[in-house]
């Protein structure tokens, strides 16, 4: 296959663009609040209204767009698709090659803070044995990277394009992948298809499903964890169920309203993070509304949330009897939205680290990048064992 140069890449959206953002925000039809309900029944329009007002008055997308072209972004065509990613050398003997896979309601400004850490741990007050090469990418039909536009773009297909993007692309014939939500389903089929590239997961979600036939019975744990996982689909699954079978739909509405993305995106920020119910606890406004301009800039809400449906259409089974070979890290967040125990994931990889994290939850890399990194490093560090 012919190696495709990438092509470096800047964020520059038009003044049109946001003008009729500004439009849009100002002319914002705001739903009848519900007394005393607070965000009990999605978001809790008091705090949408705040939100939207400094975002039409102060928030300055200009200097948004600045901090984040201060990461060395590139796109590259691989397999119909425009691949946005950010890459970054690290400093030191040996770095090791990382790929870093974001998720949904995520986008590749994810690595911010982490990236700098990895890549040059020296000027942070780390060892330069422990650098990384990061590649952070935007998954395919997120933020700048291209849809398709046609039926298919599931995991596994996402998993063949950031393989080429490593190996073909950036020239590395062996990396260490480290994803939560959509990053670590991407990366899961990634080590299932490839482990030859693969040389270590470190994961801090996963919602694959192993294979039960002829499998040892369920834990005390594991029992638990699949009542919790039910539990909570019931009280906080509807995003899922609708973005799995109609996400065409909801992109009209998310597409055309600024204030509507905002409210579907930030309550899962606040849902999934260790906030105590306190979004900004968390997240600055700023942080959260980069998130969602990067969705709304981009048109990328519909595309994205596509992904549920091509997931379910896809209809991949983690296949009996096999385990991902594989030396893999999990880290649990104590507020992350599944918490499966050590002996599941057992069943689908070879585990060889499960820390369970002091706080954080499904935003790790924004909301606890220092733990994300330190366990990230003590990952690397056994691996480099391993191979001693």
């Amino acid at each position: 296959m012919t190696a495709v140069s990438p092509t470096p890449f800047e964020i520059a959206v038009p003044d049109e663009v946001l003008d009729d953002l500004h439009k849009r925000l100002a002319n914002t039809r705001f739903p009848a609040s519900i007394e005393g309900a607070g965000w009990s029944y999605g978001t809790d329009v008091g705090y949408l209204q705040s939100l939207v007002d400094y975002w039409r008055t102060d928030f300055n997308w200009r200097e948004a767009e600045r901090r984040l072209n201060e990461l060395p972004q590139y796109r590259a065509r691989i397999q119909d698709v425009d691949l946005h990613f950010v890459h970054v050398p690290g400093k030191g003997p040996a770095p090791t090659p990382l790929l870093f896979v974001h998720g949904w309601p995520g986008s590749f400004s994810e690595v911010s803070k982490i990236i700098g850490p990895l890549t040059d741990p020296a000027a942070h007050g780390g060892d330069p044995e422990n650098s990384f090469s990061v590649v952070a990418p935007s998954l395919p039909g997120f933020g700048f990277s291209s849809d398709i536009g046609r039926p298919g773009m599931n995991p596994g297909t996402m998993a063949e394009i950031l393989a080429e993007l490593m190996t073909d692309v950036l020239g590395y014939s062996e990396f260490v992948g480290q994803g939560g939500d959509w990053g670590s389903t991407v990366l899961t089929r990634l080590a299932h298809a490839h482990p030859d590239l693969v040389t270590g997961l470190h994961l801090n979600y996963s919602s694959v499903q192993p294979s039960m036939i002829d499998a040892a019975p369920l834990s005390a744990a594991e029992q638990q964890y699949l009542s919790a996982n039910q539990e909570w689909s019931a009280r906080e699954g509807a995003y899922n169920s609708l973005q799995s079978t109609k996400p065409q739909s909801l992109a009209v509405a998310l597409n055309d309203s600024p204030a509507g993305l905002a409210a579907w995106l930030v309550e899962k920020y606040r849902s999934w993070s260790d906030c105590n119910g306190d979004v900004e606890s968390s997240f600055s406004s700023d942080e959260l509304l980069t998130q969602v301009m990067i969705y709304w800039v981009t048109q990328s809400i519909g595309s994205s949330s596509r992904l549920y449906a091509e997931r379910a259409r896809e209809g991949w089974t983690f296949p009996p009897g096999e385990i991902i070979d594989v030396p893999t890290a999990y880290a649990r967040f104590p507020a992350e939205i599944r918490r499966p125990p050590a002996e599941w994931l057992e069943r689908m990889f070879r585990l060889e680290r499960f820390t369970d994290m002091p706080r954080g939850g499904h935003f790790a890399a924004l909301e606890v990048p220092d733990l994300l990194v330190a366990d990230l490093r003590e990952f690397q560090n056994q691996l480099r064992g391993n191979e001693q």
